[in-house]
């Protein structure tokens, strides 16, 4: 994902403090990861759900841009097998 910016949610922040999930790892997943699945109708800009790995960790990240490359990270967790597939891409 391409962005110039990237902003943290209040609760983006206090969950990623909870989860043990870093900046770092956020970086890591938005240069590497894959936009697997799309909410476009989101407002006020549509958003994303990424998934990645960030050392041995997946993780999945949910996110939203704008027109002008700013990223606003909304959460980010780390799925759970027992409600996602094998590859986390789609809930069971």
């Amino acid at each position: 994902m391409n962005c110039k910016t990237i902003h943290f949610s209040g609760h983006a922040t206090v969950q990623m403090f909870k989860r043990r999930i870093s900046v770092k790892d956020i970086d890591t997943i938005l240069k590497n990861g894959r936009v697997i699945k799309s909410y476009p109708e989101d407002k006020p800009f549509p958003s994303y759900l990424v998934l990645g790995l960030a050392g041995k960790r997946i993780l999945h990240i949910v996110i939203s841009s704008d027109d002008s490359g700013n990223c606003y990270i909304i959460t980010a967790y780390q799925p759970d097998a027992n409600l996602w597939n094998e590859d986390f891409t789609f809930k069971k």
